[in-house]
């Protein structure tokens, strides 16, 4: 008997599973825009788009329109009101089928403004340059050109997709329940949600953030002269009882994945906050035991009850005042928490098994305790999420911020077919 040859119609596997011909189209599309797509990054870093910068932000987000607009997407623009002074949100959605509904999440705003003296992209060899690059239009043009790949193998109708653009990620609009209620109404309607801030390693993706919220101490004392300091009439002064509550901290919340950054501290006899609490004036004299110390910090947690519980100790340890003083301790809170779900660490093994089929090796959890906060974390409590899924780079919010063009490729295609898995009927 004669044997025939066996002819396989992709040669990439993993544990038993073959990349479709249907994802080979894809993948197809993905290299053959690859150039495209790094052009497509040049043009919208070449476009300032500072937080503070709302028509940058508006240019830039036009661009992203364009191309949603382009492949099939219905977008609108939302403004946000009068007085929040930013540039406002770009919200794209298809529909079809009855396959899980997946919300992208990016967004349009660096932390360069345009008096900054980075301003420009440059290039050399595989490593290009410019602010923004990889936090996040890296990851906003990932996102696209996924998309666009999809499109073009005619995958992407019958599929449940809606991308959000945020235009001040990097200092969001205050009020939170403002400029983050489109977030939110999104994932109520959707099933998972994705993130394509900076990656942290080609073999890493994010299934956990910290929250982040901030705190302010206020202590009083009782102003006199210092020869009289620890006398019954005089006590601890404010500075003194400060530092025993900010030492207090450091010893008594030491716990996994929890900090207390204490980021501005004021003392003395006349201390003035300034510039919305992030720049002041404190006066005093050696002579004189100081009256008010004022601090300012953040508190980042990997849980609403890990914050809650480092909340109540911390105003335990304010209440216990050293003689002729008062503290007060009052929270505000920001980003919640994104804990490390079941679901989200599904969707991380999705993630690793697409990542082993195209040869890129596995994908695992990075450590939380690493990561700030982002604009997933909104959604966490409605939606399994991944997060980290942008390009690869260094130096994010920094002037020389860099992404690694080799691995552009491979990202895209990664999350090409992550998004065509799992939105499939």
């Amino acid at each position: 008997m004669m044997l025939l040859p066996i002819f396989c119609l992709s040669p990439i596997w993993s544990q038993g599973q073959q990349i479709s011909t249907a994802e080979r189209k894809i993948l197809d599309r993905v290299e053959a825009n690859h150039e495209a797509s790094i052009d497509f990054l040049e043009k919208t870093v070449n476009i300032n788009s500072g937080t503070y910068n709302p028509a940058g932000v508006q240019e830039v987000g036009a661009i992203y329109r364009e191309m949603l607009d382009e492949l099939g997407f219905e977008t609108r623009w939302v403004d946000m009101p009068e007085g929040i002074e930013r540039g406002g949100h770009l919200i794209g959605e298809i529909k079809g089928g009855e396959g899980k509904t997946l919300l992208l999440i990016g967004h349009i705003d660096t932390v360069f403004e345009p008096d900054s003296p980075f301003q420009k992209w440059s290039r050399e060899g595989n490593t290009a340059t410019g602010p923004g690059v990889n936090d996040m239009k890296g990851g906003n043009m990932v996102i696209l050109y996924a998309l666009k790949a999809m499109k073009e193998a005619d995958e992407l109708k019958n599929r449940n997709i809606i991308v959000i653009f945020h235009g001040d990620e990097e200092a969001p609009g205050r009020p939170l329940d403002i400029t983050r209620k489109d977030i939110v109404e999104l994932a109520q309607r959707s099933d998972i949600g994705l993130g394509f801030e900076t990656g942290t390693g080609f073999n890493y993706a994010t299934v956990a953030r910290r929250g982040s919220s901030s705190w302010e101490l206020q202590v009083k004392g009782q102003q006199a002269h210092s020869s009289g300091i620890f006398r019954e009439g005089s006590g601890a002064g404010a500075v003194y009882e400060a530092s025993r509550i900010l030492n207090r901290f450091y010893e008594e919340l030491q716990e996994e994945n929890l900090t207390y950054n204490p980021g501005l501290i004021l003392g003395g006899t006349q201390v003035e906050l300034k510039d919305g609490g992030t720049a002041g004036v404190a006066s005093g004299k050696t002579n004189l035991v100081a009256n008010t110390t004022i601090v300012k910090g953040d508190l980042r947690f990997l849980s609403e009850e890990q914050k809650e519980r480092a909340r109540e100790k911390m105003k335990a340890i304010v209440a216990e005042n050293l003689p002729q003083t008062q503290a007060e301790i009052t929270f505000e809170d920001g980003y919640p928490a994104m804990p490390p779900t079941e679901g989200n660490k599904a969707l991380l093994a999705t993630l690793s098994q697409i990542s082993q089929e195209l040869e890129q090796g596995e994908v695992k959890a990075y450590d939380p305790g690493r990561r700030g906060a982002a604009d997933i974390s909104f959604i966490a409590e409605y939606v399994d999420g991944l997060d980290g899924l942008g390009v690869m780079g260094t130096k994010a919010h920094a002037p020389g911020e860099t992404v690694d063009l080799s691995t552009v490729e491979d990202i895209v295609k990664r999350t090409a077919i992550l998004l065509y898995r799992l939105t499939e009927n």
